[in-house]
């Protein structure tokens, strides 16, 4: 081979090499995925309330001279709930939920002065409240510790609360008056604050308390018991709430699925 040709076959190697390095440069390359995810569940839940009520009216208050509220308690009742909900990222996730809260008995005692019988007299109160609760929470997740993430929560929605079985019964004066039962919807709200324990890529645990409003309530007209009543005189129960202990799962569809997508390429 002449020494011409071995210069040009040199040459056409050295223009294939800086051909295909500066087409490499012109064809950006992908960048890898970035991860937006989040994931649908399913939730369920029980616990117990401990509710409470700031106070008591009936329109027959205002004839009274004197009035005290000696008691006005619920025992606890259960509850259970379910929901659906979207984990958005690591530390944000929403659910709405639904639920039941089981029969709260109602025991009360007032004692008066003046009104429909001069010498004073006593009312005893006992009946039952039930709810169904509707909320729309969102949940920030502080973080995760051998399995452990702790959370912080709120929520807003309506609670139907009904008072069944109301009673009234004036023992100094004999006298006795039924509630029909009623309902009322009302705005509620909520706080949470809990622990959730991650058992499998799809079941989680949680444990949590909750403050909520259930906004008020009250009892049928009070009608006494010989079918008389001259004015309509509901018992009315203003601002319940409830410290209530819950524990309950989150069932990830998919598990720990998440979504992705690629970032545009810039060319510079």
């Amino acid at each position: 081979m002449g020494s011409s040709q071995t210069f040009a076959l040199i040459g056409g190697a050295l223009f294939l090499s800086t051909a295909g390095q500066a087409l490499a440069a012109d064809i950006p390359s992908v960048p890898p995925p970035v991860v937006i995810g989040g994931a649908w569940y399913l939730r369920g839940d029980i616990g117990m309330t401990n509710q409470s009520v700031d106070s008591l009216f009936n329109v027959l208050d205002a004839t009274t001279t004197s009035l005290v509220t000696v008691s006005k308690e619920f025992d606890s009742s259960p509850f259970v709930g379910f929901g659906i909900g979207y984990k958005y990222s690591d530390h944000v996730r929403f659910d709405v939920t639904g639920e039941y809260r089981g029969g709260a008995n109602f025991h009360g005692l007032q004692i008066y002065n003046g009104g429909v019988a001069p010498v004073g007299g006593t009312d005893e109160y006992t009946g039952v409240k039930t709810e169904w609760t509707f909320l729309a929470n969102a949940y920030w997740d502080l973080g995760t510790w051998r399995g452990i993430t702790p959370f912080l929560g709120a929520g807003i929605g309506a609670s139907y609360n009904t008072i069944g079985g109301f009673t009234d019964v004036n023992t100094p004066n004999l006298g006795v008056a039924y509630g029909a039962t009623a309902s009322t919807m009302n705005l509620a709200w909520a706080l949470y604050a809990g622990l959730g324990y991650q058992v499998t890529p799809n079941l989680t645990i949680e444990a949590a308390y909750r403050y909520i409003d259930l906004g008020n309530a009250q009892s049928g007209d009070l009608i006494a018991s010989n079918g008389v009543n001259a004015i309509y005189n509901p018992e009315e129960f203003h601002h319940l709430t409830s410290q209530d202990i819950k524990v309950g799962f989150r069932w990830a569809f998919g598990g720990s699925s998440q979504q992705s997508y690629y970032p545009p390429v810039v060319k510079y």
